[in-house]
């Protein structure tokens, strides 16, 4: 081949890779990329249907649904609120999410409360026991005030001789402790005749609790 020939060759050659860079930029540019963040839609108050790679802001007050790249919904965007309608959302939903928490804790505590106790019998001995330890305690103190009595007893004997007089130091001393530590002992077998009657309320609470669970009632359904 003559060295003309191979020069015309090379310039359309060159010229035919020219045209594939050009085809394949205009190809590019006309198909640009799906946008990461998702593709927001909605539809304005007049019916007209809006698509962009950003919150779309003649929707600000309408909601507007994000889709990923092939077309499935990715999350739904609420319409945008004033500060007062923030509050009151905010508020709502904080109010919500307590009372799903308690929802939860009151189911959790029925489940518990059914596992420690499969039947009337064993909530019974588990009264008798807590009741029993209250009933220790109020022996403890009776026997206490029994003592007490016991110590008194010379004292008072003693302070006989002072009739009329006024009693020695250490004398009153004793005296004074010892009704002191009997009035304090009274005080707490009152608090424990208190405590019997908490118990028992507590556990007849339980029972009517659990006999509807028992009967059926689902966990964290009864008031």
């Amino acid at each position: 081949m003559r060295a003309s020939e191979l020069r015309v060759v090379a310039r359309c050659a060159a010229a035919a890779t020219c045209l594939l860079v050009v085809a394949a930029t205009a190809t590019a540019q006309q198909t640009p990329p799906r946008p990461a963040g998702g593709i927001y839609s909605c539809t304005t108050a007049d019916g007209r249907r809006l698509t962009s790679d950003r919150p779309i802001a003649e929707c600000s007050a309408r909601e507007q649904r994000v889709l990923n790249a092939d077309g499935s919904l990715r999350n739904v965007v609420p319409p945008s609120m004033s500060p007062e309608e923030r509050a009151v959302y905010e508020a709502n939903e904080r109010k919500l999410a307590a009372e799903r928490a308690a929802k939860a804790d009151a189911i959790r505590r029925d489940r518990n409360l059914m596992a420690r106790y499969r039947s009337e019998s064993l909530h019974q001995k588990a009264r008798e026991a807590a009741l029993d330890d209250v009933n220790k305690s109020m022996r403890i103190s009776e026997k206490r005030i029994q003592d007490l009595a016991a110590e008194r007893k010379p004292l008072l004997d003693e302070a006989e001789f002072y009739t009329g007089k006024q009693l020695p130091a250490k004398l009153k001393l004793q005296l004074d402790a010892n009704e002191a530590s009997t009035q304090a002992q009274r005080e707490l077998i009152e608090n424990q005749k208190a405590e019997l009657v908490r118990v028992n309320k507590l556990y007849d609470v339980e029972l009517a609790r659990l006999r509807k669970l028992w009967a059926g009632a689902a966990p964290g359904s009864i008031d």
